[in-house]
């Protein structure tokens, strides 16, 4: 692998992926953006002309092939996850894989092996563990300075609701509150979750709730270590993106995130008014740009991502137990949460 310069090929050229690919082509010093795959017709061709990148597939596979790839950036649709992590593992290649990692138990246990047996960096984008407030009251729970979690908290809630149609089923739980569940877990470290009840609607779509699409929903969990948990998503925040977090303990409480774009208050005479953002990747952008640059420095130096397959795996397993519960209307158990 080069050292002086980590080259990085980036599968799917959608939202996510064009802003995964303008950070690896501009933001990660000592790595560039070599490759970019995408089977939608001129999707890659349209990407790798805004950033000058020179190589274009159709097919993902034959930039797996490439030799002159290092690392890989998944940022296809969701259900495809999991078998590109596998095909990316067995073609030697460092992997960056955005949430959720897997869809089943199963197919995150297969993408774990196959980086393992590769020995190839496995990375999912749980991107609010590299965001600052959220990093510091991480290391400040693991530090003790809030003495024993007792109550934690992490919402998410979307500006507007996107094209349910289109959307696939349990999308909230698996690729929304997946974030949360992940959140939880690194606010509570040591700790895994046990139990999980759920209650959850279309309040947004009504008419899509048949088809598994939810748009509302509040998550209860207990932790191993006593400390319960809220959860909660929505998909229609008027007035901007909303990502927040809170940790209450015997000795104090943390409270991170905002849905303010920064501290800047207006006074008016009309109110106190406050800017907000409508992206994700607007309100986390130093976050999604850190965790490109850890994973480029895993590469590099053989370290352990700190969003690793198995974080993947155990938020997958929350996710799971949701959706059995939102069917069954029962508190259901973690299953599988610890390999």
């Amino acid at each position: 692998m080069s050292i002086q310069n980590i080259r990085l090929g980036l599968i799917g050229a959608g939202r996510m992926g064009s802003f995964h690919g303008l950070t690896a082509a501009r933001h990660i010093p000592g790595a560039s953006l070599a490759a970019i795959a995408d089977p939608t017709p001129g999707q890659a061709a349209r990407l790798a002309a805004e950033l000058g990148v020179a190589k274009v597939y159709t097919d993902p596979q034959q930039l797996l092939d490439d030799p002159d790839i290092d690392g890989v950036l998944i940022a296809a649709p969701a259900r495809s996850h999991a078998e590109l992590v596998i095909s990316a593992a067995r073609a030697g290649k460092g992997i960056f894989c955005e949430k959720p990692m897997a869809i089943t138990l199963d197919e995150a246990d297969r993408a774990i092996a196959a980086a393992a047996d590769a020995r190839v960096p496995l990375q999912v984008g749980f991107n609010r563990r590299f965001a600052k407030s959220f990093r510091t009251a991480h290391l400040d729970v693991a530090a003790g300075r809030i003495g024993t979690p007792q109550l934690l908290r992490s919402l998410t809630r979307d500006p507007a609701l996107n094209n349910p149609a289109a959307s696939p089923q349990w999308v909230i739980f698996l690729e929304t509150l997946i974030h949360d569940f992940d959140t939880l877990r690194y606010l509570n470290p040591g700790a895994e979750a046990v139990q999980v009840y759920v209650m959850a609607d279309a309040l947004i779509a009504p008419e899509y709730k048949s088809k598994g699409f939810l748009d509302t929903a509040v998550v209860t969990i207990r932790f191993d270590n006593g400390a319960i948990a809220t959860a909660e998503a929505n998909f229609q925040a008027v007035y901007g993106y909303d990502v927040r977090g809170e940790v209450f303990g015997s000795a104090g409480m943390l409270s991170m995130g905002s849905v303010t774009e920064s501290d800047l208050l207006r006074y008016l005479a009309q109110g106190i008014q406050a800017d907000t953002l409508r992206l994700d990747t607007d309100l986390l952008r130093d976050a999604y740009i850190a965790e490109l640059n850890h994973f480029v420095d895993c590469l590099r130096g053989g370290a352990k991502p700190l969003a690793s397959g198995e974080d993947a795996r155990a938020a997958l397993a929350i996710a799971r137990a949701c959706i059995e519960s939102f069917e069954t209307g029962k508190a259901v158990a973690v299953q599988g949460a610890q390999r």
